[in-house]
């Protein structure tokens, strides 16, 4: 796993199968990736910016509030049945930036193969309206292989 100061987890052994043209494969955990950078600057200038109608991330919507994650997200994130974590722009592994192919934000998973696949794109993100609901019932019916 990967450690990050602004990383995420929820903590559960269960894992997902999914099928795979070849043979089964596993989700272990689940990514997003912000549309901002983790830096104070970029923290500042991304909050700045969404104030003012500059600067908008469908996947901090749903996790943050003004200044802080959202109640509601925590207790979803924790009934997820397989890890949650997240990174921004400019601290995610570069495994993860080429399955989004350069694109946030984004949900990409991890496959106990190895692998990296995006799972949810920024329509679907946004298609959740800002709910910490409906981001998790997708999730979840994406570690079912019934992406939305």
């Amino acid at each position: 796993m990967f450690d990050s100061p602004h990383t995420a987890t929820t903590k559960i052994s269960k894992t997902v199968a999914m099928e795979s043209p070849t043979s089964p494969r596993t989700i272990t955990r689940l990514i997003g990736v912000y549309d901002a950078d983790h830096t104070i600057r970029g923290e500042l200038a991304y909050w700045i910016g969404a104030r003012l109608g500059r600067r908008h991330c469908s996947l901090c919507d749903i996790t943050h509030g003004l200044v802080a994650e959202k109640a509601e997200w925590k207790s979803c994130r924790a009934e997820l049945s397989i890890p949650f974590d997240t990174f921004h722009r400019d601290d995610q592994p570069a495994v993860v930036r080429a399955a989004a192919n350069n694109l946030a934000p984004v949900v990409v998973a991890e496959f106990d193969d190895g692998t990296y696949e995006l799972v949810l794109r920024t329509a679907d993100l946004e298609a959740c309206a800002g709910s910490p609901t409906l981001l998790a019932e997708r999730l979840e019916n994406v570690t079912k292989k019934q992406i939305c």
